[in-house]
């Protein structure tokens, strides 16, 4: 069978309607109901099986603020959406929205009858029209499906626009990609002699598709899935499903989807999609076609697979979304008007009008005097020397050059460029032309940075050699350009469209467009992964414009001064903010392999006043100062001011990096990848304050606002937020150089909005702390962290430094053991010297920690070396050591944490 030609296959029986069997779990029998339904075109009236929650909606006496269609695709049934027909019924009883949900079995599938015709994606698209005119829905309606359901659901909001009120989607395509074949598991199940032994005469299909499921789908779940399939004749339909997809331009259904495909692009409704990124079948790719498509909001939950509903609770999320964007919300996009942006769409403050990021490059593209020094650059035995003319110069031309080389305003691009001048060159060329640079860096591994370079789906790769080497190894989309020159076959073998060379020369008449405005997204920075799967932050020009501005004045960095900055978010604002920048040789991997001598020949290269380091950072700084020179000693005594900034700094850190460079105020600035300083304190305020319920990280800096959400005894946050001194509660801020939002994670960015009482946007930062009566911050640890013992909620970061200081303990983690609201707590230390082994730690020891951690400890544990993120090498994973110490502690064997 070439594509195209219709299957050869025996015609498929004729069989009536039922409703299922009784039990199923999850789902309300009083549900299902059979309609008669006449069909368009032919005269017959076909009986369909559907789930349908008016009825319970009636009888709690509510009136429906409108209907969601949602359509199940192949091989499932409308037992898909159980959850969310209870969920909605939940939500109406305890006063919400009162959504009314019809799931309707497609003719061929699930329980609804089979008709003994085959039903091309134009006729399924009929057919669900005319189930709803039979069911004379009024609008507003919102369209739901998943798999091939989506198309049809889809096909039906074009067909109906003056019903359709939103479109809701899981896992689905209504295009497929030039140059790109459709998925493995389908191309095989479409094989002569494959399709109906795979699809019908066995259940083949049926169980491939449960096993794309989450291992916690379980065996009754399954079951209910298999139960209109169980024969070969109740099968048909899923072969029909298989068939019908169109492979190519000659499929018969192929003008269809395409009529659907363009017509979604039109639909000018709110929409949100909720994807599972493991899906085999629909890859981000199609995730990626859908969101341009509709241009509105997106979650992808991370760990959810194709069975998405199964995997995830998208009906939480879709029912909270319609109640924000749906007909009902004060903020629904009015007919005409242009869906929600997909990216970061939570911020609503205006943006702080300022130079652009590039404004200090144009001042002094005449200046000959030291732009920025790269120490170890790759494939070069001596230091690398950029003067502001010729970045300048560099920026422009490459900026035309990418232009020219089909890189458009909007475009991702991601960044897998080591720290230095070609990075920095691609970053504002970038920013000038109005691309998203995505910026996530190797320190989250090979696994976190795949995850993040796919999940934001790059349309183009800028990259030296290693990252353009893994980008082709794993598949990464995107045009891939290489900053240096390649060999002809390495070229081609790794999928190199062009080099910095040739976009230099395509650019060299450095003719430009106009500049991007302060509302367009310019990047999308990773957070280090520390507590989950990194997250991708949409910054706008005009926050990382005000982020600039905010370290101008708060430090007094400008045009002329010196700047070491071994934390890369800082070092990438050198040029926004004019200063002469050096990038230290170190593994920007691993920031714990920064070395005192190499800081010190930073310092002199650009005669540097200010240094950023990373808390890790600075630990080896001070632990490898004994090989400083007097040379390297002197250039130290330079540096005016020194930050350590990306996690709490315990002060004597501080003491350690202060001894070193005698004449600087020492600082440790609070702030996250959402929000980059939020408070500031020197280490003489340090010194005057002494110890406390955590980390003291300052006051607010002038613009921030900051509030904590007191914690009731189960470590919940509250609704309000209070600056008053008191118990710790979820700290909240607000300030203009703030995150917009999340990329594609609508959930996140609902959970972590705030509302101020004047109505001024925050954002929930995770971080649990408390106000002193001096107005200073103290960070007491993560939410997630936060143990809910019996005697109320325990912060861990005061015991953990309590600990700390014990001789004999090198680093200190608390975990949480037990159910919440009776959790105890669990020392578990680094030791040094460091144990070979975890164990547990020895009677002394243990006695020694217990008593000075002012808290009951149920155990103490010595480990060779506590879980840390990688980007920081500080910040310890204490939700992965709870977990450990809650299986080793029951017994099973004792393995590193």
């Amino acid at each position: 069978m070439s594509a195209g030609e219709s299957p050869s296959r025996a015609t498929p029986a004729s069989l009536p309607a039922a409703v299922p069997p009784r039990g199923l779990p999850g789902l309300d029998p009083a549900f299902s109901r059979l309609l008669d339904v006449p069909e368009s075109g032919s005269g017959a009236v076909r009986t369909w099986h559907l789930l349908d929650n008016g009825p319970a909606l009636a009888a709690l006496g509510t009136t429906a603020v409108g209907t969601i269609v949602a359509v199940h695709g192949n091989p499932t049934w409308s037992y898909l959406w159980r959850r969310l027909l209870s969920a909605a019924v939940e939500q109406a009883a305890a006063g919400g929205d009162a959504w009314r949900v019809i799931a309707p079995d497609q003719l061929e599938m699930g329980f609804s009858e089979r008709t003994g015709t085959v039903r091309p994606l134009a006729r399924r698209v009929r057919d669900l029209g005319d189930l709803t005119d039979a069911l004379q829905l009024e609008d507003p309606v919102v369209s739901l499906g998943h798999d091939w359901g989506g198309v049809v659901a889809l096909g039906w909001a074009v067909d109906h626009p003056d019903l359709l009120a939103a479109v809701l989607s899981l896992n689905t395509a209504v295009h497929q990609p030039e140059g790109y074949p459709i998925p493995a598991p389908l191309r095989l199940a479409l094989r002569p002699g494959v399709l109906d032994l795979a699809t019908r005469s066995t259940p083949a299909f049926l169980e491939t598709t449960l096993a794309l499921a989450s291992p916690a789908l379980g065996p009754d779940v399954k079951d209910a899935f298999r139960a209109p399939y169980r024969e070969p004749a109740r099968r048909s339909g899923i072969r029909d499903f298989v068939a019908d997809i169109p492979v190519d331009e000659r499929h018969p259904s192929r003008p269809e989807l395409q009529r659907i495909a363009e017509g979604a692009r039109a639909l000018g409704v709110p929409s949100l999609l909720l994807w599972g990124p493991k899906d085999p079948i629909f890859s981000d790719r199609y995730l990626d076609d859908l969101s341009d498509r509709l241009g509105g909001d997106v979650h992808r939950f991370t760990g959810a697979g194709h069975l998405v509903a199964e995997d995830a609770d998208y009906a939480e999320a879709a029912l909270s979304w319609l109640s924000r964007k749906g007909p009902t919300a004060a903020e629904v996009a009015q007919p005409g008007e242009a869906a929600t942006p997909a990216e970061g769409d939570a911020a609503d403050d205006p943006e702080v009008v300022s130079p652009p990021l590039w404004s200090r490059l144009d001042e002094l593209r005449e200046s000959d005097d030291v732009a920025l020094v790269e120490l170890a650059p790759s494939g070069r035995a001596e230091p690398r020397t950029v003067s502001w003319r010729l970045l300048s110069r560099r920026v422009r031309q490459l900026a035309a050059g990418l232009v020219r080389s089909g890189v458009r305003p909007g475009d991702r691009v991601s960044l897998l460029v080591p720290p230095g001048a070609d990075l920095t060159a691609a970053l504002y060329a970038c920013l000038r032309i109005g691309a998203v640079v995505v910026v996530a860096d190797a320190g989250l591994g090979l696994r976190g940075l795949s995850r993040a370079v796919v999940g934001t789906w790059p349309d183009h790769i800028i990259g030296a050699r290693p990252g353009l080497a893994a980008a082709r190894a794993l598949g990464w989309p995107g045009q891939r350009i290489s900053t240096g020159e390649l060999s002809a076959p390495l070229r081609r073998a790794l999928g190199v469209s062009a080099t910095f060379g040739e976009l230099l020369e395509l650019g060299r008449d450095e003719i430009l467009a106009a500049e991007p405005s302060a509302e367009d997204i310019a990047a999308i920075l990773f957070t280090s992964g520390s507590t989950g799967p990194a997250k991708g932050v949409v910054y706008t020009h005009g926050r990382l414009q005000a982020l600039r501005d905010v370290l101008a004045v708060h430090y007094g960095v400008g045009v002329g001064t010196g700047l070491v900055a071994g934390f890369a978010p800082f070092a990438l604002l050198g040029p926004a903010l004019g200063a002469r920048s050096a990038t230290p040789d170190m593994d920007v991997t691993a920031p714990a392999t920064l070395t005192a001598p190499a800081v010190a020949a930073a310092v002199a290269a650009v005669d540097a006043t200010v240094v950023f380091l990373s808390p890790a950072a600075v630990a080896n700084v001070v632990a490898t100062s004994k090989s400083l020179t007097p040379a390297d000693r002197t250039a130290l005594t330079g540096v005016r001011t020194v930050l350590s900034a990306g996690a709490p700094v315990d002060r004597g850190l501080l003491e350690g990096i202060a001894r070193l460079m005698p004449n600087a105020t020492a600082s440790t600035p609070y702030g996250m990848t959402e929000g980059l300083l939020l408070t500031d304190i020197t280490l003489d305020e340090l010194r005057s304050v002494g110890d406390g319920p955590g980390v003291c990280v300052g006051t607010p800096i002038p613009g921030v606002r900051i509030a904590v959400a007191p914690l009731d005894d189960r470590g919940v946050p509250s609704a309000t937020a209070t600056a008053r001194p008191g118990a710790p509660g979820e700290i909240v801020v607000s300030a203009a150089h703030l995150k917009r939002g999340y990329s594609r994670l609508w959930v996140t960015d609902r959970d972590a909005d705030f509302r101020f009482p004047d109505g001024a946007r925050g954002h929930r930062t995770g971080d649990v702390g408390s106000f002193d009566h001096g107005g200073r911050l103290w960070i007491e640890g993560r939410l997630v962290h936060v143990l809910s013992t019996a005697d109320g909620v325990l912060t861990p970061v005061a015991p953990e430094q309590r600990i700390g200081r014990v001789p004999g303990v090198r680093r200190a983690g608390l975990a949480g053991v037990g159910p919440l609201g009776t959790q105890q707590a669990v020392a578990v230390v680094e030791t040094e010297p460091a144990t070979r082994r975890p164990a547990l730690a020895a009677p002394q020891l243990a006695a020694r920690v217990r008593e000075a951690a002012g808290v009951p400890l149920a155990a103490v544990l010595a480990v060779p070396r506590l879980p840390t993120d990688i980007r920081h090498n500080s910040k310890i994973d204490r939700a992965r050591l709870s977990r450990w110490a809650e299986r080793v502690l029951s017994g099973k064997r004792m393995t590193a944490p």
